[in-house]
């Protein structure tokens, strides 16, 4: 762990929490989850602070697939409540989010007509797993008519449709020719869930003054009313007291609650894994659809165009949350079995990896019920025998945030007797708000927002949404030079810094920009940005080395990569 250098200087957001030593509500764990409760709390003018042990949405949140997704598959679990609920929530951030979420063509190739009609009805009512077996076209018909049924909200995405092995191959050339029909239905992509994150959570700092939220933070103990924390950054510890309590830390809930003082066992993630491929053929033979499927051994399968790159995942692994989580060789395999089964004339290999990652899904404590048919909904946990109630959230997925949140903040707004005031409802996100949605819409609005910023347009505007604009003003206001290859720069850098609560080069790299993702994170172009922030966050050369030092062998160590030291004068 980076120990700063410069703990005498407290950063301003610490220090205001600290000297006020008191707030409304304390939320704990800023994954979407908990900053979606904040931005709620914040809008109904409460007093709350939000901290976080790392950076924001860098656990779980931070690991997802990338997607905004109904749930098909909870159909089979009978959680019709969950789909119904996932499915309008999807519709919604389609409308208020839709610089990060889009519509997402996704295909099931399918190999046979009645494959798992018998043992489908006893997975519903038992939840055991059972022999696996492949659904045939039968049983995904249904399942997709009834998932229309949900989908009727303004018509956001077309209702499903089947084709026939002739008709697949004409639109997905390089399907496996063995296949019997593929059905084909829209859920949403979510381009850049930790800008999406950070965007809620900017919305939550602006909604209110007294709404305050600190990356490396962590909750070390309780006493009374008073929750001691300890800012990583600085070493300084310091007690907030507050009327309420949310633990909201996910798969950690458990070991956040035994911090507190408070024995729980509510959790049970599992580890779920991901791959990114830098393969032109394969991004290709996904014409620009996700290819989603259920494997013979009952795994689902994900394999998408993102960025130009292909994302496969994901693995569901029952996981330990105090061990941190890897993308094994042995999971990288059946990524690869899994991707030979849908394009068997398409090769993959090892160094076509540019990245991957690995996290623990936040699922409640399952025992014998296996890892696929655990629940994914959530439930809040209400312990009111302590000095403040103790509020734990249990579960929950990317999803259904907006909603969740909503349903955390009535309980809190229960507990310190206050009323709603604002519903988040169809309210727009950030950068997603008068978002171009026509290609002309696009070209107007670059024209009137962005001039000058030339190739560079595209890309602010997929990064900020119509925060771009802002973005964009501040790097016209002085000399402004390209990083990593173009794909930031010294001003652009500069108001993240001001404005995104940047404190680690590992902030930049993994959340704030593509550039891990996408594979661009050298050993050249760590030093690089290494350099630009080191003046913008008062970093001596002990701290700036150690901050690319840090960066590189997390890179390496827990996303795959092989980033070799650099010699430096």
């Amino acid at each position: 762990m980076i120990e700063s250098t410069h703990s005498s200087a407290e950063r301003d957001e610490v220090r205001a929490v600290r000297e006020a030593g008191r707030t409304s509500v304390l939320v704990i764990g800023a994954g979407i989850n908990g900053i979606s409760t904040f931005r709620d709390l914040a809008l109904q003018g409460v007093d709350v602070v939000l901290v976080e042990r790392g950076d924001f949405a860098s656990g779980a949140s931070s690991a997802s697939s990338h997607m905004i997704h109904g749930g098909i598959r909870y159909l089979e679990n009978g959680e019709f409540r969950l789909v119904r609920e996932s499915v309008e929530e999807r519709n919604g951030l389609l409308k208020i989010a839709p610089h990060y979420v889009k519509p997402l063509q996704t295909t099931i190739p399918i190999y046979s007509t009645f494959s798992g009609i018998l043992s489908a009805p006893l997975r519903f009512l038992t939840h055991k797993s059972g022999k696996p077996q492949e659904r045939g076209a039968f049983l995904i018909k249904v399942g997709l008519t009834i998932y229309d049924t949900f989908s009727r909200d303004g018509g956001m995405v077309p209702r499903h449709r089947f084709l026939g092995r002739k008709k697949s191959l004409a639109e997905l050339p390089a399907l496996d020719p063995n296949i019997k029909y593929t059905a084909t239905y829209y859920d949403a992509s979510m381009h850049d869930p930790e800008r999406l994150a950070l965007d809620v959570l900017q919305d939550g700092r602006a909604a209110h003054p007294g709404a305050i939220a600190l990356n490396y933070v962590e909750a070390i103990g309780r006493d009374g009313d008073k929750v001691l924390l300890r800012d990583r950054e600085s070493g300084t510890e310091f007690a907030v007291a507050s009327d309420v309590v949310v633990n909201a830390s996910g798969p950690w809930t458990d070991l956040t609650n035994d911090a507190l003082g408070e024995i729980t066992r509510f959790m049970g993630g599992t580890k779920g894994s991901h791959i990114v491929l830098d393969h032109p053929e394969l991004l290709e033979a996904t014409r620009g659809r996700e290819i989603f499927f259920e494997h013979s051994d009952g795994r689902i399968v994900l394999i998408y165009p993102l960025k130009g790159r292909v994302l496969v995942g994901t693995t569901d692994i029952d996981a330990d949350p105090r061990e941190v989580p890897v993308c094994t060789d042995e999971e990288v395999d059946y990524f690869f079995e899994l991707i030979h089964h849908v394009f068997p004339q398409i090769a993959v290999s090892r160094d076509q990896i540019v990245y991957n990652f690995s996290g623990i899904r936040p699922l409640p404590r399952h025992e014998d019920t296996a890892p696929g048919f655990v629940s994914r909904d959530y439930r809040i946990e209400v312990d009111d025998k302590g000095a403040v109630p103790l509020v734990s959230l249990v579960g929950g997925k990317w999803t259904t945030f907006r909603a969740l949140g909503e349903s955390l903040s009535d309980v809190v707004l229960g507990l310190i007797r206050r009323t709603r005031t604002v519903s988040t409802a169809g309210r727009a996100i950030g950068g997603g708000r008068d978002f171009p949605r026509t290609e002309k819409a696009r070209r107007i609005w670059i024209q009137e927002n962005l001039a000058g910023a030339g190739d560079r347009a595209d890309s602010l505007l997929s990064r900020y949404g119509t925060r771009a604009a802002q973005v964009w003003e501040y790097i016209e206001q002085g000399a402004d030079t390209p990083l990593a290859g173009g794909d930031l720069s010294t001003r652009e850098l500069e108001w993240m810094v001001q404005n995104e609560l940047v404190a680690r080069l590992e902030d930049v790299i993994l959340r704030r920009t593509s550039i891990a993702f996408t594979g661009n994170a050298s050993a050249e172009v760590l030093d690089e940005i290494g350099d630009a922030l080191a003046p913008l966050l008062g970093w001596d050369r002990d701290r700036h080395d150690a901050e690319i030092e840090q960066t590189r062998n997390l890179l390496n160590e827990r996303h795959g990569l092989n980033i070799s030291s650099r010699a430096r004068g």
